[in-house]
């Protein structure tokens, strides 16, 4: 169990580590994931006036066809008109005439209608063309700034990163998801010691049962106030980066 203590309080202190080192970028590595997901949002925007555009402009075009069609039909039935024998045919060919004039009244404001959803998103397809541009140096620059800050610090990063993986694979599956679920609720800080008798976290005391059994080292303390795991001085004062990997 001691080792088990060792190994998480250990990847803590790796952890800290590479936290300092995300904290000398600044809002960088924030800043640029802001630009990318503004450069995403606006490209799945475009994505979509192109598609709306391309389907009003296709919706325009088939009405369209279907007017030439039907007029010509029109011009037909005037021609039969004058050929019909009875009223019973005139009638028919006058209820056809009347039912395509209809139709073509209906499908020219529905062509009305495509146009103008067209001529919208072409128009909006324009404006974000340009934002996306604004947004893409935006990005570029975030991230060559953040290339540049990340360069100095780089060879430490691989370092923590190495040692970090050596210490994860020593761990245990279901503690490493408890350490990873605390440390993402308390900003970075899953293991701490005990200090003066209070949690390294939230300083809040700690019952003098549990300080004693903390020194025996045989079990997962959580703090009673902020749950993180607490861990003995005597286990911090012997465990270093070096001797944990």
């Amino acid at each position: 169990m001691e080792n088990r203590l060792r190994n998480l309080y250990a990847l803590q202190l790796i952890d800290n580590s590479l936290d300092e080192i995300e904290e000398l970028k600044g809002d960088l590595p924030a800043e640029t994931r802001e630009a990318e997901d503004k450069v995403a949002s606006l490209q799945n925007q475009l994505a979509t006036l192109d598609h709306e555009m391309k389907t009003s402009f296709a919706g325009r075009d088939n009405a369209d066809s279907e007017i030439i069609n039907l007029k010509g039909k029109l011009e037909k039935y005037k021609k039969q008109q004058f050929e019909v024998r009875n009223n019973k045919q005139y009638d028919a060919l006058s209820r056809e005439m009347d039912s395509a004039t209809a139709t073509i009244a209906k499908l020219e404001k529905e062509m009305e209608t495509f146009e103008g959803r067209a001529t919208t998103a072409r128009t909006d397809i324009e404006a974000l063309k340009t934002s996306l541009g604004e947004a893409r140096t935006i990005l570029d620059e975030r991230r060559q700034a953040l290339a540049e800050v990340s360069k100095s610090t780089e060879a430490e990063e691989l370092k923590y990163a190495h040692q970090r993986q050596k210490v994860v694979a020593r761990i245990d599956k279901s503690d490493l998801a408890t350490y990873e679920r605390i440390r993402k609720a308390k900003k970075g800080k899953a293991v701490v010691p005990v200090k003066r008798g209070a949690c390294g976290g939230c300083y809040n005391k700690v019952p003098p049962q549990m300080l004693l059994e903390l020194r025996h080292n045989n079990k997962l303390y959580m703090c009673e106030g902020c749950g993180r795991i607490v861990v003995s001085d005597e286990l911090v004062g012997s465990t270093t980066l070096a001797s944990a990997t």
